[in-house]
Protein backbone atom coordinates (compact mmCIF):
# COMPACT_ATOMS: atom_id res chain seq x y z
CA UNK A 1 0.00 0.00 0.00
CA UNK A 2 1.40 3.43 -1.32
CA UNK A 3 2.83 6.00 1.72
CA UNK A 4 0.44 8.20 0.45
CA UNK A 5 -2.13 6.17 0.03
CA UNK A 6 -4.61 4.73 2.76
CA UNK A 7 -6.12 2.72 -0.49
CA UNK A 8 -4.42 -0.26 -2.15
CA UNK A 9 -3.83 0.79 -5.85
CA UNK A 10 -4.05 -1.97 -8.75
CA UNK A 11 -2.98 -2.03 -11.94
CA UNK A 12 -5.58 -4.06 -14.42
CA UNK A 13 -3.99 -4.50 -17.67
CA UNK A 14 -7.00 -6.09 -20.19
CA UNK A 15 -7.63 -4.93 -23.66
CA UNK A 16 -11.21 -6.57 -23.21
CA UNK A 17 -12.93 -2.45 -22.56
CA UNK A 18 -16.02 -5.08 -21.26
CA UNK A 19 -13.89 -6.97 -18.55
CA UNK A 20 -12.08 -4.10 -17.71
CA UNK A 21 -14.80 -2.23 -16.79
CA UNK A 22 -16.20 -4.78 -14.35
CA UNK A 23 -12.44 -5.49 -12.75
CA UNK A 24 -12.51 -1.38 -12.24
CA UNK A 25 -15.78 -1.05 -10.76
CA UNK A 26 -15.84 -4.40 -8.53
CA UNK A 27 -11.86 -3.63 -7.18
CA UNK A 28 -13.32 -0.38 -6.27
CA UNK A 29 -16.35 -1.77 -4.95
CA UNK A 30 -14.03 -3.68 -2.62
CA UNK A 31 -11.68 -0.37 -1.44
CA UNK A 32 -8.93 -0.33 -4.39
CA UNK A 33 -8.40 2.40 -6.38
CA UNK A 34 -7.91 1.12 -9.73
CA UNK A 35 -6.29 1.88 -13.12
CA UNK A 36 -7.06 0.09 -15.89
CA UNK A 37 -4.63 0.22 -19.34
CA UNK A 38 -4.99 -1.63 -22.36
CA UNK A 39 -2.29 -3.39 -23.67
CA UNK A 40 1.36 -4.68 -21.93
CA UNK A 41 3.01 -1.54 -23.14
CA UNK A 42 1.29 0.70 -21.50
CA UNK A 43 1.11 -1.59 -18.76
CA UNK A 44 5.14 -1.89 -18.29
CA UNK A 45 5.55 2.00 -18.55
CA UNK A 46 2.57 2.31 -15.61
CA UNK A 47 4.22 -0.06 -13.57
CA UNK A 48 7.68 1.54 -13.84
CA UNK A 49 6.02 5.19 -13.06
CA UNK A 50 3.48 4.09 -10.54
CA UNK A 51 3.15 2.38 -6.66
CA UNK A 52 1.01 -0.34 -6.78
CA UNK A 53 0.12 -3.19 -4.83
CA UNK A 54 -0.92 -5.65 -7.42
CA UNK A 55 -1.43 -6.04 -10.95
CA UNK A 56 -3.69 -7.83 -12.71
CA UNK A 57 -2.85 -8.56 -16.16
CA UNK A 58 -4.60 -10.59 -19.59
CA UNK A 59 -2.56 -13.54 -20.93
CA UNK A 60 -3.55 -12.87 -24.78
CA UNK A 61 -3.51 -9.35 -25.34
CA UNK A 62 -2.36 -7.25 -28.63
CA UNK A 63 2.19 -7.41 -29.27
CA UNK A 64 3.52 -8.82 -25.61
CA UNK A 65 1.71 -11.47 -23.42
CA UNK A 66 0.80 -10.98 -19.83
CA UNK A 67 4.03 -13.75 -19.96
CA UNK A 68 6.16 -11.51 -21.56
CA UNK A 69 5.26 -8.74 -18.91
CA UNK A 70 5.80 -11.22 -15.89
CA UNK A 71 8.98 -12.10 -17.17
CA UNK A 72 10.19 -8.69 -17.40
CA UNK A 73 8.77 -6.82 -14.06
CA UNK A 74 9.21 -10.08 -11.96
CA UNK A 75 13.12 -9.59 -11.57
CA UNK A 76 12.84 -6.10 -11.24
CA UNK A 77 9.85 -6.13 -8.70
CA UNK A 78 9.90 -9.01 -6.80
CA UNK A 79 7.62 -7.63 -4.55
CA UNK A 80 4.53 -6.92 -6.78
CA UNK A 81 2.23 -9.55 -6.99
CA UNK A 82 1.25 -10.52 -10.41
CA UNK A 83 -2.55 -12.02 -10.77
CA UNK A 84 -2.67 -13.30 -14.86
CA UNK A 85 -6.00 -13.81 -16.69
CA UNK A 86 -6.21 -16.36 -19.08
CA UNK A 87 -8.73 -17.99 -21.73
CA UNK A 88 -6.25 -20.47 -22.36
CA UNK A 89 -7.02 -23.27 -20.25
CA UNK A 90 -3.86 -25.21 -21.05
CA UNK A 91 -1.65 -26.99 -19.00
CA UNK A 92 1.41 -25.19 -20.25
CA UNK A 93 0.12 -21.65 -19.37
CA UNK A 94 -0.39 -22.45 -15.49
CA UNK A 95 3.10 -24.36 -15.38
CA UNK A 96 4.83 -21.40 -17.31
CA UNK A 97 2.90 -19.03 -15.33
CA UNK A 98 3.64 -20.29 -12.42
CA UNK A 99 7.85 -20.69 -13.22
CA UNK A 100 7.93 -17.09 -14.29
CA UNK A 101 6.54 -16.07 -10.56
CA UNK A 102 2.73 -14.99 -11.33
CA UNK A 103 0.65 -14.82 -7.69
CA UNK A 104 -1.64 -16.92 -9.14
CA UNK A 105 -3.68 -16.89 -12.72
CA UNK A 106 -7.65 -16.85 -12.84
CA UNK A 107 -9.85 -18.49 -15.65
CA UNK A 108 -11.81 -16.29 -17.79
CA UNK A 109 -14.92 -15.77 -17.67
CA UNK A 110 -14.99 -14.37 -13.58
CA UNK A 111 -18.16 -16.19 -12.80
CA UNK A 112 -17.11 -15.82 -8.62
CA UNK A 113 -16.33 -12.04 -7.87
CA UNK A 114 -16.08 -12.65 -4.07
CA UNK A 115 -13.35 -15.61 -4.31
CA UNK A 116 -11.47 -13.23 -6.88
CA UNK A 117 -11.77 -10.25 -4.51
CA UNK A 118 -10.16 -12.25 -2.00
CA UNK A 119 -7.07 -13.40 -3.98
CA UNK A 120 -6.42 -9.88 -4.79
CA UNK A 121 -6.67 -9.28 -1.08
CA UNK A 122 -4.50 -11.61 -0.01
CA UNK A 123 -1.71 -10.37 -2.98
CA UNK A 124 -2.38 -6.66 -1.25
CA UNK A 125 -1.47 -8.42 2.19
CA UNK A 126 1.49 -9.90 0.22
CA UNK A 127 2.80 -6.95 -1.13
CA UNK A 128 2.25 -5.15 2.10
CA UNK A 129 3.95 -7.45 4.76
CA UNK A 130 6.87 -7.64 2.43
CA UNK A 131 7.38 -4.04 2.40
CA UNK A 132 7.18 -3.96 6.17
CA UNK A 133 10.05 -6.66 6.72
CA UNK A 134 12.30 -4.99 3.71
CA UNK A 135 15.07 -2.47 4.68
CA UNK A 136 18.22 -2.78 6.79
CA UNK A 137 17.17 -5.26 9.20
CA UNK A 138 16.88 -7.80 6.67
CA UNK A 139 20.57 -6.98 5.35
CA UNK A 140 21.86 -6.83 8.96
CA UNK A 141 20.60 -10.98 9.73
CA UNK A 142 22.73 -11.77 7.19
CA UNK A 143 25.34 -11.12 9.24
CA UNK A 144 24.46 -12.90 12.81
CA UNK A 145 25.46 -16.73 12.95
CA UNK A 146 23.74 -17.99 15.78
CA UNK A 147 19.93 -16.75 16.19
CA UNK A 148 18.51 -17.48 19.18
CA UNK A 149 17.09 -15.03 22.25
CA UNK A 150 15.48 -17.88 24.76
CA UNK A 151 17.25 -18.45 28.08
CA UNK A 152 18.38 -21.86 26.35
CA UNK A 153 20.53 -19.86 23.95
CA UNK A 154 21.23 -17.09 25.97
CA UNK A 155 23.43 -20.03 28.23
CA UNK A 156 25.30 -20.86 24.95
CA UNK A 157 25.88 -17.23 24.15
CA UNK A 158 27.69 -16.71 27.65
CA UNK A 159 29.46 -20.81 27.56
CA UNK A 160 30.71 -19.54 24.01
CA UNK A 161 32.20 -16.06 26.00
CA UNK A 162 33.79 -18.03 28.50
CA UNK A 163 35.87 -20.27 26.68
CA UNK A 164 35.78 -18.87 23.19
CA UNK A 165 39.27 -16.83 24.18
CA UNK A 166 40.73 -19.87 26.49
CA UNK A 167 42.89 -22.10 24.44
CA UNK A 168 41.31 -25.17 25.83
CA UNK A 169 39.96 -28.18 23.92
CA UNK A 170 35.59 -27.78 23.94
CA UNK A 171 33.11 -30.41 23.58
CA UNK A 172 29.71 -29.20 22.11
CA UNK A 173 26.90 -31.38 22.78
CA UNK A 174 23.85 -31.06 21.30
CA UNK A 175 21.14 -33.55 18.78
CA UNK A 176 21.67 -34.04 15.21
CA UNK A 177 20.70 -30.46 13.14
CA UNK A 178 20.83 -27.89 16.51
CA UNK A 179 23.91 -26.16 14.84
CA UNK A 180 27.15 -27.48 16.60
CA UNK A 181 28.98 -26.38 13.49
CA UNK A 182 27.35 -22.66 14.19
CA UNK A 183 28.79 -22.68 17.46
CA UNK A 184 32.29 -24.36 16.56
CA UNK A 185 32.66 -21.61 14.09
CA UNK A 186 31.93 -18.71 17.07
CA UNK A 187 34.69 -20.25 19.13
CA UNK A 188 36.86 -19.82 15.94
CA UNK A 189 35.86 -16.27 15.76
CA UNK A 190 36.29 -15.14 18.76
CA UNK A 191 39.20 -16.91 20.01
CA UNK A 192 41.81 -14.96 18.32
CA UNK A 193 42.50 -17.38 15.51
CA UNK A 194 40.12 -15.98 13.10
CA UNK A 195 42.20 -14.93 10.59
CA UNK A 196 43.68 -18.49 10.48
CA UNK A 197 42.31 -22.08 9.37
CA UNK A 198 39.43 -23.39 10.27
CA UNK A 199 39.09 -26.82 9.24
CA UNK A 200 36.15 -29.27 9.53
CA UNK A 201 36.33 -33.33 9.82
CA UNK A 202 33.25 -35.37 9.88
CA UNK A 203 34.18 -38.00 11.38
CA UNK A 204 31.29 -40.38 10.95
CA UNK A 205 31.87 -39.64 7.16
CA UNK A 206 35.23 -41.52 6.28
CA UNK A 207 35.34 -44.86 7.38
CA UNK A 208 37.77 -45.43 10.01
CA UNK A 209 40.79 -47.02 8.15
CA UNK A 210 41.11 -43.90 6.23
CA UNK A 211 40.09 -41.00 8.73
CA UNK A 212 43.73 -41.46 10.78
CA UNK A 213 44.90 -40.76 7.14
CA UNK A 214 42.70 -37.89 6.54
CA UNK A 215 43.81 -36.26 10.28
CA UNK A 216 47.72 -36.86 10.41
CA UNK A 217 48.45 -37.14 6.76
CA UNK A 218 50.55 -40.45 5.08
CA UNK A 219 54.25 -40.79 3.54
CA UNK A 220 54.67 -41.84 0.15
CA UNK A 221 54.09 -45.31 -0.12
CA UNK A 222 52.67 -46.19 3.37
CA UNK A 223 49.91 -48.04 2.37
CA UNK A 224 48.54 -49.39 -0.69
CA UNK A 225 47.25 -46.15 -2.82
CA UNK A 226 49.38 -43.78 -1.36
CA UNK A 227 51.59 -42.97 -4.59
CA UNK A 228 52.35 -39.56 -2.86
CA UNK A 229 53.04 -37.63 0.43
CA UNK A 230 49.82 -36.25 1.77
CA UNK A 231 49.65 -33.86 4.43
CA UNK A 232 46.91 -34.15 7.01
CA UNK A 233 43.97 -31.88 8.50
CA UNK A 234 46.10 -31.05 11.23
CA UNK A 235 48.83 -29.44 9.69
CA UNK A 236 46.41 -27.89 6.94
CA UNK A 237 44.52 -26.02 10.41
CA UNK A 238 48.14 -25.03 11.70
CA UNK A 239 47.72 -21.90 13.86
CA UNK A 240 44.07 -22.29 13.52
CA UNK A 241 41.15 -24.25 14.57
CA UNK A 242 40.40 -27.79 13.80
CA UNK A 243 36.69 -29.26 13.84
CA UNK A 244 36.07 -32.95 14.71
CA UNK A 245 32.62 -33.60 14.24
CA UNK A 246 30.73 -36.57 15.52
CA UNK A 247 34.02 -37.57 17.40
CA UNK A 248 31.62 -40.24 18.98
CA UNK A 249 32.46 -42.31 15.72
CA UNK A 250 35.98 -42.37 15.50
CA UNK A 251 38.11 -45.64 16.33
CA UNK A 252 39.99 -46.39 19.81
CA UNK A 253 43.13 -46.61 17.93
CA UNK A 254 42.66 -43.04 16.06
CA UNK A 255 41.05 -41.82 19.52
CA UNK A 256 45.00 -42.45 21.81
CA UNK A 257 46.68 -40.52 18.43
CA UNK A 258 44.14 -37.68 18.72
CA UNK A 259 45.01 -38.31 22.65
CA UNK A 260 48.38 -37.32 22.33
CA UNK A 261 47.98 -34.51 19.96
CA UNK A 262 46.18 -32.95 22.61
CA UNK A 263 48.86 -33.91 25.09
CA UNK A 264 52.12 -32.94 23.44
CA UNK A 265 50.92 -30.90 20.03
CA UNK A 266 52.45 -33.17 18.13
CA UNK A 267 51.38 -35.42 15.09
CA UNK A 268 52.71 -38.46 12.94
CA UNK A 269 52.04 -38.92 9.65
CA UNK A 270 51.17 -43.09 8.44
CA UNK A 271 54.15 -44.28 7.45
CA UNK A 272 56.24 -41.61 8.83
CA UNK A 273 58.81 -41.68 12.04
CA UNK A 274 59.03 -38.13 12.50
CA UNK A 275 56.64 -35.90 14.92
CA UNK A 276 55.86 -32.80 13.45
CA UNK A 277 54.80 -30.38 15.53
CA UNK A 278 51.25 -28.26 15.49
CA UNK A 279 49.75 -25.19 17.24
CA UNK A 280 46.12 -26.21 16.53
CA UNK A 281 42.84 -25.71 18.83
CA UNK A 282 40.96 -28.71 18.74
CA UNK A 283 36.56 -28.63 18.96
CA UNK A 284 34.71 -31.66 18.90
CA UNK A 285 31.04 -32.48 18.67
CA UNK A 286 29.00 -35.24 19.06
CA UNK A 287 24.96 -36.35 19.24
CA UNK A 288 26.32 -39.45 20.97
CA UNK A 289 25.89 -40.77 24.70
CA UNK A 290 29.83 -40.56 24.86
CA UNK A 291 28.95 -41.95 28.86
CA UNK A 292 27.97 -45.52 27.15
CA UNK A 293 30.50 -45.10 24.87
CA UNK A 294 33.08 -45.56 28.00
CA UNK A 295 30.99 -47.84 29.95
CA UNK A 296 31.06 -50.24 26.64
CA UNK A 297 35.15 -49.59 26.14
CA UNK A 298 33.96 -48.12 22.55
CA UNK A 299 35.29 -44.36 23.94
CA UNK A 300 38.56 -44.01 25.77
CA UNK A 301 37.91 -42.42 29.13
CA UNK A 302 41.22 -40.64 28.79
CA UNK A 303 39.74 -38.46 25.99
CA UNK A 304 36.59 -38.38 27.54
CA UNK A 305 38.41 -37.05 30.47
CA UNK A 306 40.24 -34.64 28.35
CA UNK A 307 37.42 -33.27 26.10
CA UNK A 308 35.34 -32.56 29.18
CA UNK A 309 37.61 -29.53 30.44
CA UNK A 310 34.77 -27.12 28.64
CA UNK A 311 31.43 -28.92 27.52
CA UNK A 312 28.58 -26.69 25.50
CA UNK A 313 25.55 -27.82 25.26
CA UNK A 314 22.98 -27.26 22.76
CA UNK A 315 19.15 -27.37 23.33
CA UNK A 316 16.98 -29.39 20.90
CA UNK A 317 14.60 -27.05 18.87
CA UNK A 318 11.46 -27.91 21.01
CA UNK A 319 13.00 -26.60 24.21
CA UNK A 320 13.57 -23.21 22.33
CA UNK A 321 10.30 -22.81 20.34
CA UNK A 322 10.54 -19.04 21.02
CA UNK A 323 13.47 -18.78 18.43
CA UNK A 324 11.50 -19.92 16.10
CA UNK A 325 9.74 -16.55 14.48
CA UNK A 326 13.55 -15.11 14.88
CA UNK A 327 14.99 -18.37 12.78
CA UNK A 328 12.43 -18.47 10.27
CA UNK A 329 12.64 -14.36 9.38
CA UNK A 330 16.22 -15.48 9.19
CA UNK A 331 16.13 -18.48 6.62
CA UNK A 332 13.64 -15.97 4.95
CA UNK A 333 16.73 -12.85 4.76
CA UNK A 334 19.28 -15.22 3.31
CA UNK A 335 17.02 -16.13 0.65
CA UNK A 336 16.20 -12.49 -0.31
CA UNK A 337 19.72 -11.51 0.06
CA UNK A 338 18.95 -7.95 0.85
CA UNK A 339 15.89 -7.41 -1.52
CA UNK A 340 13.02 -7.18 -0.63
CA UNK A 341 11.71 -10.58 -0.12
CA UNK A 342 9.04 -13.01 0.55
CA UNK A 343 6.98 -12.58 3.84
CA UNK A 344 4.98 -15.03 6.28
CA UNK A 345 1.51 -14.78 7.94
CA UNK A 346 1.49 -14.67 11.44
CA UNK A 347 -1.14 -18.42 10.83
CA UNK A 348 1.72 -19.99 8.97
CA UNK A 349 4.34 -18.98 11.82
CA UNK A 350 1.94 -20.38 14.34
CA UNK A 351 2.04 -24.01 12.04
CA UNK A 352 5.88 -23.97 12.36
CA UNK A 353 5.77 -22.96 15.88
CA UNK A 354 3.85 -25.93 17.22
CA UNK A 355 5.81 -28.69 15.37
CA UNK A 356 8.12 -30.85 16.82
CA UNK A 357 11.02 -30.46 14.71
CA UNK A 358 12.92 -34.02 15.53
CA UNK A 359 15.61 -32.61 13.02
CA UNK A 360 16.16 -29.39 14.87
CA UNK A 361 17.10 -26.09 13.42
CA UNK A 362 18.17 -27.87 9.80
CA UNK A 363 14.64 -29.47 9.75
CA UNK A 364 12.93 -26.02 10.12
CA UNK A 365 15.29 -24.50 7.46
CA UNK A 366 14.51 -27.14 5.00
CA UNK A 367 10.90 -26.78 5.65
CA UNK A 368 11.32 -23.22 5.35
CA UNK A 369 12.97 -23.27 1.59
CA UNK A 370 10.34 -25.67 0.62
CA UNK A 371 7.48 -23.77 1.98
CA UNK A 372 9.34 -20.75 -0.03
CA UNK A 373 9.27 -22.93 -3.61
CA UNK A 374 5.23 -23.75 -2.75
CA UNK A 375 4.96 -19.78 -2.06
CA UNK A 376 6.92 -19.39 -5.37
CA UNK A 377 8.43 -16.26 -3.65
CA UNK A 378 5.23 -14.30 -2.39
CA UNK A 379 3.71 -14.37 0.83
CA UNK A 380 3.71 -17.83 2.79
CA UNK A 381 0.48 -19.48 3.71
CA UNK A 382 -0.21 -22.35 6.53
CA UNK A 383 -1.05 -24.27 3.42
CA UNK A 384 2.70 -23.48 1.45
CA UNK A 385 3.58 -25.05 5.02
CA UNK A 386 1.88 -27.79 6.05
CA UNK A 387 2.66 -28.96 2.13
CA UNK A 388 6.28 -28.19 2.92
CA UNK A 389 6.66 -29.70 6.28
CA UNK A 390 4.28 -32.65 5.11
CA UNK A 391 4.07 -35.55 8.04
CA UNK A 392 2.42 -35.41 11.67
CA UNK A 393 2.87 -32.13 13.74
CA UNK A 394 1.84 -30.46 16.83
CA UNK A 395 -0.58 -28.64 14.71
CA UNK A 396 -2.28 -31.44 13.32
CA UNK A 397 -4.99 -33.78 14.50
CA UNK A 398 -5.38 -36.11 11.86
CA UNK A 399 -4.50 -38.49 14.73
CA UNK A 400 -5.41 -37.94 18.83
CA UNK A 401 -1.83 -38.85 19.75
CA UNK A 402 -0.88 -35.37 18.94
CA UNK A 403 -3.24 -33.30 21.81
CA UNK A 404 -1.33 -34.86 24.14
CA UNK A 405 1.70 -33.99 22.36
CA UNK A 406 0.75 -30.11 22.21
CA UNK A 407 -0.21 -29.86 25.53
CA UNK A 408 2.84 -31.08 26.72
CA UNK A 409 4.79 -28.54 24.84
CA UNK A 410 2.13 -25.84 25.86
CA UNK A 411 2.52 -26.46 29.40
CA UNK A 412 6.47 -26.62 29.04
CA UNK A 413 6.36 -23.27 27.38
CA UNK A 414 3.42 -21.93 30.20
CA UNK A 415 6.27 -22.53 32.41
CA UNK A 416 9.38 -21.11 30.87
CA UNK A 417 7.68 -17.91 29.93
CA UNK A 418 5.32 -16.02 32.04
CA UNK A 419 3.19 -14.45 28.96
CA UNK A 420 2.19 -17.47 28.04
CA UNK A 421 -1.36 -18.13 28.99
CA UNK A 422 -1.66 -21.84 28.22
CA UNK A 423 -5.63 -22.46 28.79
CA UNK A 424 -6.80 -19.47 26.45
CA UNK A 425 -4.16 -20.85 23.35
CA UNK A 426 -5.48 -23.98 24.06
CA UNK A 427 -8.73 -22.90 23.47
CA UNK A 428 -8.01 -21.07 20.61
CA UNK A 429 -5.78 -23.89 19.08
CA UNK A 430 -8.59 -26.33 19.37
CA UNK A 431 -11.19 -23.89 17.90
CA UNK A 432 -8.77 -23.60 14.97
CA UNK A 433 -8.17 -27.07 14.19
CA UNK A 434 -11.96 -27.77 14.53
CA UNK A 435 -12.75 -25.32 12.12
CA UNK A 436 -10.07 -25.83 9.43
CA UNK A 437 -11.06 -29.82 9.41
CA UNK A 438 -14.60 -28.70 8.98
CA UNK A 439 -13.79 -26.18 6.14
CA UNK A 440 -11.84 -28.54 4.28
CA UNK A 441 -14.44 -31.57 4.40
CA UNK A 442 -17.07 -29.36 3.22
CA UNK A 443 -14.88 -28.65 0.73
CA UNK A 444 -15.00 -24.94 1.22
CA UNK A 445 -18.62 -24.62 1.15
CA UNK A 446 -19.31 -22.04 4.05
CA UNK A 447 -23.01 -22.83 4.44
CA UNK A 448 -22.63 -26.18 4.77
CA UNK A 449 -19.77 -25.55 7.63
CA UNK A 450 -22.29 -23.70 9.19
CA UNK A 451 -25.01 -25.78 9.17
CA UNK A 452 -22.72 -28.77 11.00
CA UNK A 453 -21.41 -26.36 13.49
CA UNK A 454 -24.82 -24.91 14.65
CA UNK A 455 -23.74 -21.14 13.67
CA UNK A 456 -24.51 -18.35 11.68
CA UNK A 457 -22.47 -18.05 8.36
CA UNK A 458 -20.87 -14.58 9.21
CA UNK A 459 -19.98 -16.52 12.30
CA UNK A 460 -17.74 -19.20 10.18
CA UNK A 461 -16.63 -16.24 7.87
CA UNK A 462 -15.17 -14.17 10.45
CA UNK A 463 -13.84 -17.47 12.61
CA UNK A 464 -12.28 -18.26 9.07
CA UNK A 465 -10.80 -15.13 8.36
CA UNK A 466 -9.41 -14.87 11.88
CA UNK A 467 -7.51 -18.17 12.18
CA UNK A 468 -6.09 -17.49 8.07
CA UNK A 469 -8.02 -20.06 6.81
CA UNK A 470 -10.00 -17.57 4.07
CA UNK A 471 -8.48 -14.43 2.48
CA UNK A 472 -9.81 -11.46 3.76
CA UNK A 473 -11.63 -9.05 1.56
CA UNK A 474 -10.87 -5.32 2.03
CA UNK A 475 -13.86 -3.72 3.09
CA UNK A 476 -15.47 -0.52 1.14
CA UNK A 477 -14.48 2.03 3.55
CA UNK A 478 -10.85 0.33 4.18
CA UNK A 479 -8.72 3.35 5.74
Amino acid sequence: MSAHNPRPRVLVIEDDVELADSLKFNLEQAGYDAETVANAQEGMACANSGDFDVIITDFQMPGATGLDLLGTLRPEMPYLPIILITGHHKTETAIEATRLGAFDYVLKPILDWEAFLALVGKAAASRALAAKHAGPQARKNEERAIIGRSSPMQEVFKAIGRVAARPVTVLIRGETGTGKELVARALHQYGGRDDKPFVIVNCAAIPNPLLESELFGHEQGSFTGAESKRMGKFEQADHGTIFLDEIGDMSPDTQAKLLRVLADKTIQRVGGRDPIQVDVRVLAATHCDLEAGVRSKKFREDLYYRLNDAVIHLPPLRERREDIPDLVRYFLSQHSAGRVGPAITPEAMRVLEYRAWPGNVRELRNAVHRALLQAQGHMIEPEHVRQAVGGPSLDSTQSGEYLPAYITDLLDRAERMPEIKAAPELDLWVQREFYSQAYQLAQGDQTKVAKWLGVSRPTVREKLISFGLKPLVPPTNQS
